[in-house]
């Protein structure tokens, strides 16, 4: 039997903790990597969390692997806390699950950009 869409968001769900704006900057106070997967036009529209990297969630396998000339440095230390977040989190869990099965070992799911900025999450308009 084929998996479906559904399948994959449940298993990312699963395996990607959610974790509220006040645990996020809490994490991030600590040094975490804070990822937005959204699209390039959705940063360009609204900005990104302050601190923020931008890796599309199609890129991400290829940002995060060392051995390809892709790679961002930020994603040197596969135990360093990645906080994800795209536009409502379905993304970003699928994107964090993929870290995950990379060997990242502490991966959370922000959710949704806008429920960063409505509890107040600084923004890089930039």
């Amino acid at each position: 039997m084929a998996i479906t869409s559904k399948d994959l968001l449940a298993a990312a769900n699963a395996a990607v903790p959610r974790i509220t704006t006040a645990e996020a900057k809490a994490l991030i106070a600590k040094g975490a990597l804070v990822v937005d997967v959204r699209d390039g036009t959705e940063v360009l529209a609204s900005g990104k969390a302050k601190g923020a990297i931008h890796v599309q969630r199609g890129l991400i396998e290829f940002k995060a692997d060392t051995d390809l000339p892709t790679h961002d440095p930020a994603f040197n230390d596969k135990n360093r806390t990645v906080i994800l977040y795209c536009a409502s989190g379905g993304r970003s869990a699928l994107a964090g699950k993929t870290l995950k099965d990379m060997g990242f070992t502490d991966v959370r799911n922000l959710g949704g950009f806008k429920d960063w900025v409505d509890a107040g999450g600084e923004v890089d308009k930039t």
